[in-house]
């Protein structure tokens, strides 16, 4: 049977009962264009901006290499790569059906952190041909964003980028997300009086998010954090795992759980849930006194914002309606902000850690339960981020200027 094709009503409901949709209406057209940054008036305009005046300018990059960064945009602008496997909470759609997403992506990137990005979504999951590609395309951008890649693909992507590749490869599903979780369990430890490394975390979820969160966690210190997927605890006795969750079982669960994510949380000071499953109230009640819950699955959370606050001291979600919303775009726009300011070879460990302690940074005095982490409309976040990682970035010695 053929499927239904729906009409998806846009800018208009003249002549049908159809109801209008804003949404649609929005992206007619898309979401973004390209905009010159110098006139075109007359004659002489058009000989400097092209033919003969660029040549001028061509020969000079073909000398030194290094003016590409002076007399075009690529250090002012990203490329967005997805292969459309893991788009938001919609799964394996396609590079088409990703591309609003992409382009989205595009705009925060501009709109919060003063940077240009590109969309681009390739038609191949192949890991070998998606490096190939972006190897190849490399050359007309400071940077590279990894976005909704599915899991494992997207860590091998990822590494052999960084390797093959003297600009920043970041994929913003694992390290973004990581960024603004530290910075939120940094504040809400800081306001119930205890330290990271006072804390046991559980995390509901062993795909991107979820691995980088903890291996992110335990980098800045946290006490220990167990990782559950669909079958369990990651533990080292199990024999189902991946190279990744054998990696992962080796660096977290000091405590030696086994079982599943409802015996691990008894006990614990923090939930992170970033799976899209549902956390039994009588697991969360469990939980040790003063905990936090941070169940950031949209647009449904692993724990109703109602449920752990009967609990939790501290409670996050995904959702923007809710106080304490973990969004990456705290993070990411910065991020690339500062690192692009300098010309950084590459993102590091440090200069992750630095953004999250400046987006931490930025709530200050008004640290309450209900707001543990800043709102991305606070136009303070973009500036104190990207300030950061400059400074981390010189201090690491991967800055180039």
């Amino acid at each position: 049977m053929a499927a239904e094709i729906v009409n998806p009503r846009s800018d208009s409901t003249e002549g049908s009962d159809e109801p209008f949709d804003p949404a649609f209406a929005l992206h007619r057209g898309g979401k973004m264009a390209v905009q010159a940054t110098v006139p075109i008036r007359d004659k002489d305009d058009l000989s400097l901006a092209y033919t003969p005046g660029v040549a001028k300018v061509c020969s000079a990059i073909a000398e030194n290499p290094e003016l590409v960064h002076d007399y075009t945009w690529k250090s002012q602008v990203v490329a967005v790569v997805t292969d459309g496997t893991a788009v938001l909470g919609l799964g394996d759609i396609g590079p088409e059906a990703s591309l609003p997403v992409m382009e989205g992506k595009a705009i925060l990137f501009k709109q919060f952190g003063g940077v240009d990005a590109v969309p681009i979504a390739l038609a191949t999951t192949d890991t070998d041909e998606i490096i190939e590609t972006v190897v190849r395309l490399a050359p007309s951008f400071g940077g590279v964003n990894l976005e909704d890649i599915s899991a494992p693909r997207c860590f091998e992507i990822e590494r052999r980028l960084q390797e093959a590749l003297d600009i920043p490869v970041f994929h913003d599903d694992q390290h973004g997300t990581a960024v603004v979780t530290l910075a939120a369990l940094r504040n809400a430890a800081k306001l119930t009086g205890r330290t990271l490394g006072d804390l046991r975390a559980v995390i509901s979820g062993a795909g991107a998010a979820g691995v980088a969160i903890a291996k992110f966690l335990l980098e800045a210190g946290l006490g220990d954090v167990a990782v559950a997927d669909r079958k369990g605890i990651v533990s080292s006795d199990r024999t189902d795992l991946t190279d990744v969750k054998r990696e992962l079982a080796e660096l977290t669960n000091k405590a030696g759980l086994t079982g599943s994510l409802e015996t691990a949380l008894a006990g614990a000071d923090v939930f992170i849930g970033v799976s899209g499953g549902t956390v039994p109230e009588p697991a969360v009640a469990s939980m040790a006194p003063g905990a936090f819950v941070f169940a950031m699955a949209n647009p449904n959370p692993e724990v109703h914002p109602d449920i752990a606050h009967k609990y939790a001291s501290v409670v996050a979600t995904g959702r923007s309606d809710y106080p304490n919303q973990i969004n990456n775009v705290l993070a990411f726009p910065g991020i690339f902000a500062g690192a692009l300011q300098v010309r950084a070879s590459r993102i590091t460990e440090g200069m992750k850690i630095a953004a999250a302690n400046a987006l931490a940074d930025v709530v200050g005095d008004q640290l309450a339960a209900d707001y543990v982490i800043p709102s991305p409309f606070d136009e303070r976040v973009a500036p104190a981020v990207t300030a950061a990682v400059a400074a981390a970035a010189r201090a690491e010695g991967v800055a180039r200027r």
